[in-house]
């Protein structure tokens, strides 16, 4: 097994939270994706949407809910939350950075009405992409970020930071942050 060592957060992640003001950085270790346990493993190491991925996994469509949003200009960040539709459970919590003179009108009006995750928007619209991930993360239980899931009791989550691009252009920088106990077709080992 790989040591793991304290992240030295990529800028990506430094300006997603630069962004909305925010300069204390999760409490969180790099880890190597082939130290990743399941079913973080196929969660998270991967170059596909979080979307289909967890919709799959789940057997249920996900949906979008942000809980802080900031414009400036051409550059649109929130973070969210993506919950399963047959019983609302946040399933993903984290920060997406979308630089939008890499999309064209229609689809940055499909991002700025909040209701569609992201991967969708741009599956259905037939954008050219390709996602990036480039850091695996362990995050600690006592992160406040842990907090979206609203566990009975706060345990450690697996994330990473990817980069999707539109038409070869970097236009989307991610923290994705899988929530702790999820198992395949149900919520998680505290409903089972």
């Amino acid at each position: 097994m790989a040591e793991t060592k304290l992240v030295d957060p990529s800028k990506e992640l430094r300006l997603m939270l630069a962004f909305f003001g925010e300069s204390d950085l999760p409490q969180c270790y790099e880890i190597d994706p082939d130290d990743m346990p399941e079913p973080y493993n196929f969660l998270l190491v991967h170059d596909g949407h979080m979307t289909v991925t967890l919709e799959t996994f789940c057997g249920s469509k996900v949906s979008v809910h942000p809980y802080q949003v900031k414009r400036d200009g051409g550059l649109y960040a929130r973070k969210l939350d993506l919950r399963t539709g047959h019983d609302n459970l946040v399933v993903m919590t984290g920060i997406m950075l979308f630089n939008f003179s890499f999309c064209s009108d229609k689809v940055r009006d499909l991002i700025l009405e909040e209701k569609t995750p992201l991967g969708r928007i741009l599956i259905e619209n037939n954008i050219l992409r390709q996602v990036s991930s480039r850091t695996y993360l362990r995050i600690d239980a006592k992160d406040p970020m842990i907090s979206r899931f609203e566990l009975p009791e706060a345990r450690a989550a697996y994330g990473r930071i990817a980069t999707i691009f539109c038409d070869g252009k970097p236009a989307v920088d991610l923290l994705e942050i899988v929530r702790p106990g999820l198992r395949k077709g149900l919520a998680d080992e505290e409903s089972a």
